[in-house]
């Protein structure tokens, strides 16, 4: 999910769709995800942080995010710091929509990716899944979630408040439902598992403990403890995106 704290039109058309969020019930990443990075925002948040969405280098000039992240053709910045304050390295490029990306259909094709100014060296990029290789996934099938969203949700008297700290997060989800676009991973805590939360949109759900994206973090249910909802990279419609941009198994 993107950020809950934007402009009040872009918090509108995020919650029509509630695009999915930050990694809940989980820890601190370290250096485990090394091409798992963040969208840095041009300016400050009032909490003091900067990162807005997630994201996986996939090439050394591709970065896979959500298409809901920015606008097309709009340049971005990004970060892979561990854990972001400013003035660290950041990389930038172009970001590119799908063309038929739209929250008001069944395959909202709402992936992107960033082409980066120059290769980054020094980082291995994930992989990508091969064609309708997750159609027959195993129920007790586990996925690794990462993210730079809100790690907690409090609740008090002005409501639920979301706690950003721009720190590369990580959890483990388990397999709860797969239809045609989508994969839905359980994140309840009550389970052990964990998810994604306001921020993680665009960020990957590696297939168990691999380094394989199988699905993009785009939306879940509004105070993070129940569903994280994926966008699949093995479709047919996925994968003729990112076939314009990488190189695929």
């Amino acid at each position: 999910m993107r950020r809950l704290v934007l402009a009040a039109t872009l918090v509108a058309a995020l919650l029509t769709a509630l695009p999915a969020a930050g990694i809940t019930n989980g820890r601190v990443d370290g250096n485990r995800h090394p091409n798992v990075g963040g969208l840095v925002s041009p300016t400050q948040y009032s909490d003091g942080t900067w990162l807005y969405c997630s994201g996986t280098l996939i090439s050394p000039t591709v970065f896979l995010t959500a298409a809901h992240c920015a606008e097309d053709g709009e340049r971005v910045a990004i970060t892979f710091a561990t854990a972001y304050q400013k003035g660290d390295r950041i990389y930038r490029g172009v970001f590119h929509a799908d063309p038929l990306y739209s929250q008001r259909q069944s395959n909202p094709h709402d992936i992107a990716v960033v082409v980066l100014a120059k290769p980054i060296a020094g980082i291995t990029p994930a992989s990508l899944p091969a064609a309708d290789s997750l159609s027959d996934l195993p129920k007790k099938q586990t996925f690794t979630s990462v993210g730079y969203g809100a790690y907690e949700v409090t609740r008090g008297p002005g409501g639920h408040r979301f706690l950003y700290n721009d720190v590369r997060m990580v959890a483990t989800g388990t397999l709860n439902a797969t239809n045609k676009s989508w994969l839905r991973i359980s994140m309840n805590p009550s389970t052990g598992n964990g998810g994604t939360c306001y921020g993680d949109s665009g960020g990957p759900n590696f297939l168990g403990d691999t380094d394989i994206v199988a699905a993009v973090t785009i939306t879940g249910d509004a105070v993070c403890r129940s569903t994280n909802v994926d966008y699949r990279l093995d479709t047919a419609s996925a994968q003729t995106f990112l076939a314009h941009y990488v190189t695929l198994p």
